[in-house]
C-alpha cells in the first residue's frame, strides 16, 4: 500500500510538470470524512462494482471513465482521497489540480453532514476558484436510519452554489446523475471559459489543469457493464 501510494504521488508531480499532455482529461476529488462511501461511489461509478468489505482509503486512490457530455468526449480521473485527519496534508494538496469536487455525506450520520461545511472551506482555501463542486448525501437506502433530512442538505447546497443529489452506492442509485451533472458543470465552465485552456497566456488565469475538449470520435457505442443510475 506505501508504495501506491508513493506511485500516486509522483504521478501528480508529473501531471503538474506537464500538465498539457493530459488535455482530455478533467481531474474530480472525492472528500468527506472516513467511511460516508467515497470509495464505492467511485467504484461504482467507474466499474459498476460494490465492495461490501470496502475499507477505509489511505492516502488517495484514483480511478477514471470516458463519458460524453453533448456530444464531447470527455474522461474523467477521480481522485479518492481519505477522510482521516492524518491524511489531510497529503489530499489537501491533490486540490490543487482538480476542476471538480464532490462532497460527500452518510445520511445517517449527521457528524458527517456537520463536517461538510469544514470540508467546503478546506477545499476553496486550496482548489481554484472556478471549482465545480457537488453535495452528495450517500447511503439514502439507510432512510429508515435517516438523521440527516434532504431539505436541510439541499438548502445549504443552494446556499453555499452547490449541486446536489441524495445516493446509494449500494443499489446504484443517482450515482450516474450525481458524477455526470458535476462533469456537465465542469464542461459548461470550460465552455464559457471560466476555467484556463492554455491558449491565452495569461497570467491571471486559473491555476488548475488545462483542459481541451474535443468531440467523440464516431465509433460504437459501448454498453455499460450494469444499470448504473
Amino acid at each position: 500500500m506505501i508504495t501506491t501510494i508513493c506511485l500516486r504521488v509522483c504521478f501528480v508531480g508529473i501531471f503538474d510538470e506537464t500538465r498539457k499532455i493530459f488535455t482530455n482529461w478533467v481531474i474530480v476529488v472525492l472528500i468527506g470524512d472516513s467511511g460516508v462511501g467515497k470509495s464505492n461511489l467511485l467504484s461504482r461509478f467507474t466499474t459498476n462494482d460494490f465492495n461490501m468489505e470496502s475499507k477505509s482509503t489511505i492516502g488517495v486512490e484514483f480511478a477514471t471513465r470516458t463519458i460524453e457530455v453533448e456530444g464531447k468526449k470527455i474522461k474523467a480521473q477521480i481522485w479518492d482521497t481519505a477522510g482521516q485527519e492524518r491524511y489531510r496534508a497529503i489530499t489537501s494538496a491533490y486540490y490543487r489540480g482538480a476542476v471538480g469536487a464532490l462532497i460527500v455525506y452518510d445520511i445517517s450520520k449527521p457528524s458527517s453532514y456537520e463536517n461538510c461545511n469544514h470540508w467546503l472551506t478546506e477545499l476553496r482555501e486550496n482548489a481554484d476558484d472556478n471549482v465545480a463542486v457537488g453535495l452528495i448525501g450517500n447511503k439514502s437506502d439507510l432512510d429508515h436510519l435517516r438523521a440527516v433530512p434532504t431539505d436541510e442538505a439541499r438548502n445549504f447546497a443552494q446556499e453555499n452554489q452547490l449541486l446536489f443529489t441524495e445516493t446509494s452506492a449500494l443499489k446504484s442509485e443517482n450515482v450516474e446523475l450525481a458524477f455526470r451533472e458535476l462533469i456537465t458543470a465542469i464542461y459548461q465552465m470550460v465552455s464559457k471559459h471560466q476555467v484556463d485552456l492554455g491558449d491565452s497566456g495569461n497570467n491571471n488565469a486559473p491555476k488548475g489543469p488545462t483542459i481541451s475538449l474535443t468531440p467523440a470520435p464516431n465509433e460504437h457505442k459501448k454498453k455499460s457493464s450494469g444499470n448504473c443510475c
